[in-house]
């Protein structure tokens, strides 16, 4: 019997433009399938109906994905008031619905005032959170509700774009664990209306834009080559972090999984490191003691990354 062939070992990252009607689950799969890759993964889902940029993982990519799940992200939003749904969205059934005061852009700023900032918010039944060992999804499909706690968010910028009778236009640039859903919502019961996504689309994730993002139809009419131009290097998932340059020495024993003493070291918390040849090697974190120790290495540096290194370096 011949052995299943699992794909090429392909290394970097991927910024997809999500189209509406599929789940991040199978972009993934179709981008698994374009470039006959061995490991792919993604860096936080998008819901089916929701649109823009998801930066995919390839091979050893995926080890560092954690970095983007745990970065601030940057939305566009349309929350259509007036009608709650029992997913916060369009593809839910609708709970209830009420009348739409009349608005005007003063008044609207005024609703829009009390979740800039740091505030806490309940995350939706429709979501992957578990609890008691369930899904919170699977429980809501089941028809039932549990009381979930609040946690604490960061919403840093909340800016009106547009707004109609019935509707309001939105751009949140948000810290991890915002639910945009909550947030329509939420704004839909300030306004004693009710409200809930009716389009959403992810601009960035942390420093990556969805201007760089190609789509899958694209990317499906391109040869092998060009399909690898579009991948970045690995070293772009850590692009918000302070880089630092080891010694030929140095890198060698941190490879090795030891804590290195870094003379000149003036950086705290997470670190992107590169060799003196300007391999990217993975990120770093300074220890109490002033060590760098190794958080989370790539096992072999990429030819784009050692160009792309130097010319930042």
């Amino acid at each position: 019997m011949s052995r299943r062939n699992k794909g090429r070992d392909i290394d970097g990252m991927l910024l997809l433009d999500k189209s509406a009607g599929i789940s991040s689950n199978v972009a993934v799969q179709r981008v698994k399938r374009l470039f006959q890759a061995n490991k792919v993964g993604h860096t936080g889902s998008l819901d089916p109906i929701a649109t823009g940029l998801l930066p995919i993982c390839l091979g050893e990519a995926t080890k560092l994905s954690g970095f983007l799940l745990n970065t601030d992200k940057r939305y566009f939003v349309r929350v259509r008031l007036g009608r709650t749904t029992t997913t916060a969205d369009i593809e839910g059934e609708i709970v209830e619905e009420k009348p739409v005061p009349v608005l005007d852009g003063g008044m609207v700023e005024q609703v829009l005032q009390p979740f800039r900032g740091e505030i806490d918010q309940v995350p939706p039944m429709y979501s992957a959170l578990k609890q008691g060992g369930q899904r919170l999804y699977d429980l809501a499909r089941k028809g039932l509700e549990v009381v979930r706690e609040a946690r604490r968010i960061n919403i840093y910028e909340l800016r009106l774009l547009e707004f109609g009778t019935d509707f309001l236009d939105l751009e949140v640039h948000c810290s991890k664990g915002t639910y945009i859903r909550s947030l329509a919502e939420d704004i839909g019961a300030f306004l004693g209306c009710g409200g809930h996504v009716e389009q959403l689309r992810r601009l960035a994730v942390g420093t990556l834009e969805l201007g760089h993002a190609v789509t899958l139809d694209w990317l499906d009419t391109l040869s092998d080559e060009d399909r690898l131009s579009k991948l970045l290097p690995l070293s772009a998932i850590a692009d918000e972090l302070p880089l630092f340059t080891l010694s030929a020495e140095l890198a060698f024993f941190l490879r090795r999984g030891q804590a290195v003493f870094a003379p000149n070291l003036t950086a705290l918390g997470l670190l992107r490191l590169f060799n003196h040849e300007g391999e990217f090697l993975g990120v770093g974190e300074v220890t109490d003691e002033g060590m760098i120790a190794p958080k989370r290495l790539v096992k072999e540096p990429t030819t784009s990354d050692q160009h792309r290194a130097k010319q930042l370096i």
